[in-house]
């Protein structure tokens, strides 16, 4: 009888210790899986923060001048005093590569938060050498206290800062519009409130002035495309949204600025009778500080005349 207990004692230690061993194997292995798929998605998250993509599109006009089919426009948003490399070597090597002939930038260079000027200096004085940079302002700029400043410096390093202004593009004896909206945030709130389409409609007519020629807008608000429309803006340049930042396959955007709940206007291309809207995904981050599915980009836009 007390070797068969012995026995019995043997055998319930060895069942439950082989058990035991089952649970341990089965706990390092979700462990293990766990593992890999987290550095999986840092590895992607890297990825998608890191390398940026060019996004190239072709835009067919009939009132494009001759002179101007072919003319390529480098498009760069939202950088918020972002690297990408030393000095941002990795996108001034993209905009070379790309050969555009003009270079903008619409809106947020400087990120009002965690103001780095030197940094967005130093990107607009060597896209400079590419190519004529035109830039205007976005909410971030209309937060900082000495913007002022800010737009001597890039006038220095030979920017085009167009504040409300038209600059009239020429070659060969044939010229287009651009068009340089202030960002809305640096009209005072009082005078703005509920009234926002109505200025920049305003605006917008004063600038054209009944002019037939090719226009290029620069405005750091895609919200506002109804406005451009009625306006008969040819090719608007926007960027604002940061695609959403999160983007759902398929799907786009959960959620942008000023636009809520899956935005009509979040990253890509919008037409509308005789306006083509592009929205930029941007390049930097701001309160969230990493994206999913959305990558930074740069974007260029040929201009062709479709006669």
């Amino acid at each position: 009888t007390t070797l068969f207990r012995s026995i019995n004692f043997h055998m319930y230690i060895h069942k439950h210790s082989m058990a035991a061993n089952k649970k341990t194997k089965k706990r390092t292995i979700i462990l293990l899986v766990l593992a890999i798929l987290l550095t999986v998605f840092g590895i992607y998250i890297a990825w998608e923060n890191t390398v940026i993509e060019l996004s190239k599109y072709t835009i067919s006009s009939k009132s494009l001048p001759h002179s101007f089919s072919g003319f390529k426009i480098a498009h760069v948003s939202d950088l918020h005093n972002t690297e990408f490399g030393k000095d941002n070597l990795k996108l001034i090597q993209m905009l070379e590569e790309a050969e555009p002939d003009i270079i903008v930038i619409t809106g947020d260079l400087i990120d009002s938060r965690h103001t780095d000027l030197d940094v967005s200096l130093n990107f607009v004085e060597k896209s400079g050498k590419i190519a004529p940079v035109y830039y205007v302002t976005g909410n971030h700029e209309s937060r900082l206290d000495e913007y002022e400043k800010s737009e001597v410096r890039l006038k220095d390093v030979g920017v085009t800062v167009l504040r409300d202004e038209v600059h009239r593009f020429e070659k060969n004896g044939e010229e287009i519009l651009i068009i340089g909206l202030d960002d809305p945030q640096f009209t005072p709130l009082s005078e703005r409130a509920g009234k926002t389409p109505s200025i920049i409609n305003t605006k917008l007519k004063n600038l054209k002035s009944d002019s037939n020629a090719f226009t290029v807008l620069l405005s750091h608000r895609p919200e506002l495309f109804e406005t451009y429309t009625e306006n008969d803006v040819d090719l608007v340049l926007s960027g604002h949204t940061h695609g959403g930042q999160f983007r759902i396959p398929f799907i786009g955007a959960f959620l942008v600025p000023d636009q809520g709940l899956f935005p009509k206007y979040d990253a890509g291309v919008f037409m509308a009778n005789n306006t083509n809207m592009i929205v930029s995904r941007g390049l930097g981050n701001s309160i969230i500080p990493f994206r999913i599915n959305c990558r930074p980009e740069i974007i260029m836009v040929t201009l062709v005349n479709e006669n």
